[in-house]
């Protein structure tokens, strides 16, 4: 199973329930790549479109490439007021995309998929001489520590499919651990000037919808049908048990730097 396609299989949830991104962080990012209508930007895995508006709303010529069919065509319908927003469905590694002719490239909780030998040489490839690449990440985290340990357990008990998963209460010391190997990884394929900055934020689902969400999760969706619905059902009655909803605490990780 490719991991990258089982998205396609949800779309609407996983546009509906994944998080957007602060708007702190799409301005910073803005700011540093100087982004405007009279430039070019490239986004690696659009997804559902958490991250594209706020770049789109600079002017700029804004092309998506979506490996999932049916996410490709949900983003394409959802930003189709956008006269120069183009999306190209396929994988971002056979792409065929024109090098140095952008100015801004950069991914929202996609690039892990790529393997960095092949993902970073071809981003520096397309961009042009002071081009800006980055990438963005979640990391989600509860709040609530009883509800935290309660799904400690419900996944241990399905851990012939999880393994040593766990569910970190607290996010930062593996944000920090992250960034520095992306900061590392920016200077080892050539770029300068590298930044990274870290943003915090929550959000709350009620219970249906935070096991829906978690049944949008790649290693979710490659669990036997038959046991996920009986794990989302327990996901599901361990929110309901600890007050109804969950709530995130949210780490959002920018990385950039640019080509010289």
């Amino acid at each position: 199973m490719d991991l990258r396609l089982t998205f396609d299989e949800v779309t609407e949830d996983y546009g509906r329930l994944r998080p957007h991104y602060p708007d702190a962080l799409s301005a910073d990012l803005i700011a540093y790549s100087m982004l405007n209508d009279s430039k070019n930007a490239l986004e690696i895995g659009i997804g559902a479109g958490q991250a594209t508006l706020p770049f789109l709303k600079t002017g700029c010529a804004l092309t998506a490439v979506e490996i999932g069919e049916q996410l490709a065509r949900y983003s394409k319908e959802k930003f189709v007021e956008y006269e120069r927003f183009t999306v190209i469905n396929q994988e971002f590694e056979s792409a065929l995309l024109d090098d140095e002719s952008f100015d801004m490239i950069y991914s929202a909780t996609a690039f892990h998929w790529i393997k960095p030998e092949i993902g970073f040489p071809k981003v520096y490839r397309l961009l042009k001489s002071g081009g800006v690449f980055a990438w963005i990440s979640v990391q989600p985290a509860p709040s609530d520590r009883n509800l935290h340990d309660e799904l400690e357990a419900i996944y241990g008990k399905y851990s012939r499919y999880f393994g040593d998963k766990t569910l970190e209460f607290d996010r930062t010391p593996d944000a920090i651990r992250t960034q520095a190997r992306r900061v590392n990884a920016f200077r080892q394929f050539g770029f300068v000037e590298v930044v990274d900055m870290l943003y915090r934020d929550t959000r709350s689902l009620k219970a249906s919808d935070y096991a829906t969400l978690c049944g949008t999760y790649s290693d979710h969706r490659a669990i036997p049908e038959a046991d996920r619905i009986l794990l989302l059902g327990e996901i599901e009655d361990a929110v309901n048990r600890c007050g109804g909803s969950f709530t995130f605490a949210d780490t959002f990780l920018l990385c950039m730097g640019r080509k010289p």
